[in-house]
């Protein structure tokens, strides 16, 4: 059995003097799902895969970095000293000293300090760790 939905479409009907006559048409019931129906490209889960390893890769140098500023509060008053002089040469050299090798873009203002760790796969960034710390 077909049901149909009877909303109107009108499809205009000319006469021969030119002038449109409309007429009503029915729609099938699934005629507007239909048309919303969409097929997607099969997905290729590589760099997903890749990026979540880096990924992984850049927590544990950001542990490694928290390590260090939680344990060593010498440490952690040489860091904010240099952010507080400005010394951006001095606190990067700090934050490297934990033995982190991924890209580190430090910032600063009188609250606190982000860390953001940025890793590449196949030459492209894919991956990047902001660590947001406050110390006011």
């Amino acid at each position: 059995m077909t049901h149909y939905y009877c909303q109107p479409m009108y499809n205009p009907v000319y006469y021969p003097n030119g002038y449109p006559v409309r007429q009503v048409t029915t729609i099938p019931y699934n005629y507007y799902y239909q048309q919303q129906v969409r097929q997607f490209p099969d997905v290729d889960p590589t760099l997903f895969e890749q990026s979540a390893k880096s990924m992984q890769h850049l927590m544990k140098e950001a542990s490694l970095v928290l390590n260090e500023l939680a344990k060593s509060k010498p440490f952690a008053k040489k860091v904010m000293d240099a952010a507080q002089q400005s010394n951006m040469k001095e606190v990067d050299q700090l934050i490297k000293s934990t033995g982190i090798k991924s890209k580190v873009e430090t910032t600063f203002n009188p609250d606190g300090i982000n860390l953001k760790l940025s890793s590449k796969v196949g030459g492209s960034d894919c991956c990047h760790l902001t660590i947001g710390l406050r110390w006011l």
